[in-house]
């Protein structure tokens, strides 16, 4: 029988190229959006789509009830991908700006996932994969907001994991590291909404390092990999018979796990605040 998979945030970098590998896969793939270009750029390659918008409950509910009505009220699969950033200084962070980021990033997702799971337990199997990020466990400068979204759905993953152990269900995730994607471009308006940079006490501090990497063009990270790189992962964690609970994804990410253990926490912070 063929698969179905629900996927948020598919309109451009990870999520775009994990839907059409898992379409090409044989999967029955629901693409979430949030636009109508969006949308029809996947129907005319053949992909269903779900109009989709994570900072609104009822917008959550109504894509989810859409894929049932598709799907004949099954689920085989939920990757909870879509997320933005708000970068800047924790200290020049508005509280409503961490409001917007976690309403999507894990309010929006953890509405999401409460709602598939009585339909995964009523068919008796099913996978949820969270997309977390090597900051769902270091921090780096200037990524406060997205970085404590990801550790809280680290958290929030990692126990809904245990709590599954007496279901059929699976709940997995992925912590990508450097990815190519539209997430750097996609943060500016935000920080052009939220953060008062030119009257902020470390207005040096932007213009040399920030304001460069949101607005200049670069190369990429270092050790960046394109976004099949985690279709390639999620392929395989929705596949294998025994998932692994965290996936890996990028030289960095493997490497910061391994500072993590095994560095001082003061050294820990020194190489983190390299950025």
């Amino acid at each position: 029988m063929v698969r179905s998979i629900l996927i948020t945030g598919c309109s451009s970098g990870i999520g775009l190229d994990a839907a059409m590998t898992l379409h090409r896969a044989g999967w029955r793939v629901f693409a979430g959006v949030r636009d109508e270009d969006s949308a029809a750029r996947f129907r005319s390659a053949g992909v269903e789509t779900a109009q989709i918008e994570m900072s609104d409950s009822a917008s959550i509910d109504a894509a989810l009830t859409g894929v049932l009505e598709r799907t004949g009220g099954t689920l085989d699969a939920l990757y909870n991908n879509a997320a933005f950033a708000c970068p800047g200084a924790v200290e020049d962070l508005p509280t409503d700006a961490l409001r917007s980021v976690f309403e999507a990033n894990v309010f929006g997702l953890h509405h999401l996932t409460r709602a598939a799971i009585p339909v995964m337990r009523r068919q008796g199997h099913g996978r949820i994969v969270q997309c977390s990020s090597v900051l769902g466990f270091v921090p780096l400068p200037w990524r406060g907001a997205y970085s404590a979204s990801k550790y809280a759905l680290e958290g929030l993953t990692d126990t809904l994991r245990i709590e599954m152990r007496d279901t059929p269900l699976h709940v997995i995730t992925l912590q990508p590291g450097p990815i190519a994607s539209r997430i750097r471009a996609n943060s500016i308006p935000h920080f052009e909404r939220w953060i008062d940079w030119e009257s902020s006490s470390r207005r040096a501090q932007y213009e040399r390092s920030l304001l460069k990497r949101l607005y200049e063009p670069s190369g990429g990270d270092l050790f960046q990999l394109p976004p099949g790189a985690v279709s390639r992962v999620l392929l395989k964690a929705l596949t294998t018979p025994r998932p692994r609970s965290h996936y890996k994804v990028t030289v960095p990410t493997h490497l910061m796990a391994a500072a993590r253990r095994l560095l001082p926490r003061a050294a820990l912070d020194a190489l983190c605040a390299r950025g």
